[in-house]
C-alpha cells in the first residue's frame, strides 16, 4: 500500500470514526496493543527489563498509555511520563487511557518544566527501552520547549528507542526534522507507512518500520 500524507492519515481516521462508526478509542486500543508486541520483541531476552514511555497530550500519547497497560499486564515493569498536567487532560481518547493507567496504580509522572526534563534526562539511561509517544503525524511547526530538550535527552540517552507512529518532531510529509526529532531505533506505524519515511532523513530517524493494522476498513486504507 502506498505511503500516506498527513492529510490522508487525518482523512482515514475521520472516515473510520464518522462514516463507519468505529470509536476512536477502539482504533487507539488496536494501535497500542500492536505497538506493545513490537516493544516486547525489542526487549526479549533482557532479564528484569524496564521500559519508560513518554506520552504527549494528543492521541500519540494515548497510544503510549495503552502500551503501558499491556506491558504491565505482560509482567514488564513500565513507568509512564506525561508532558502535561494530569488534572487538565480533558475527556479525549488519550485521557481515557491515561485514567486507566492511573486507576491501575502504574507509575505516572508529569514532565512539564525544564527542571522535570533535566531530572528525567538523567534517568533515561537506566531503562532498557524508551517508547516515544510524544508527538504524532499532525505536527507542522517546530518543536518547542520543553519537548525539544526532552527529545534531545532521548537522543543522548544511548538507549533503544521505539517511536510510536512517527518519530516525534519528524515531518510526516517531508521526513525533515521540525527543529528537532527523535532518532528511533525502530518505528511502529499504523494503517499505512508515511510519505516522510521514504526520504533519506526520514529513514535515518525511523530505523526499521513495522506496520500495524488498527482495524480501519480496508477500502479506506487502499
Amino acid at each position: 500500500m502506498k505511503p500516506m500524507t498527513r492529510d490522508e492519515v487525518r482523512s482515514l481516521d475521520g472516515k473510520a470514526i464518522h462514516d463507519y462508526g468505529i470509536p476512536g478509542v477502539v482504533l487507539m486500543e488496536n494501535a497500542g496493543r500492536g505497538a506493545t508486541d513490537v516493544a516486547q520483541a525489542m526487549i526479549a531476552g533482557i532479564d528484569a527489563s524496564r521500559v519508560a514511555i513518554l506520552c504527549g497530550k494528543g492521541n500519540n500519547g494515548g497510544d503510549g498509555f495503552v502500551m503501558a497497560r499491556h506491558l504491565h499486564n505482560r509482567g514488564i515493569p513500565v513507568e509512564t511520563f506525561y508532558t502535561g498536567r494530569i488534572a487538565d487532560a480533558g475527556e479525549g481518547e488519550g485521557a481515557v487511557n491515561m485514567r486507566i493507567v492511573k486507576a491501575m496504580g502504574l507509575p505516572l509522572a508529569e514532565v512539564v518544566s525544564a527542571e522535570d526534563v533535566a531530572a528525567l534526562g538523567k534517568r533515561l539511561g537506566d531503562y532498557d527501552l524508551i517508547v516515544d509517544a510524544l508527538l504524532g503525524t499532525g505536527l507542522t511547526g517546530e518543536v518547542r520547549e520543553p519537548l525539544r530538550s526532552l527529545i534531545e535527552a532521548v537522543n543522548a540517552s544511548g538507549r533503544p528507542v521505539l517511536a510510536v507512529d512517527i518519530p516525534s518532531g519528524l515531518d510526516c510529509d517531508t521526513g525533515a526534522p521540525l527543529g528537532m526529532a527523535v532518532r528511533g531505533t525502530r518505528t511502529v506505524t499504523f494503517a499505512a507507512t508515511k510519505v516522510g519515511f521514504t526520504t533519506p532523513q526520514g529513514m535515518e530517524h525511523c530505523g526499521p518500520v513495522t506496520l500495524v493494522d488498527i482495524g480501519a476498513p480496508r477500502c479506506l486504507v487502499e
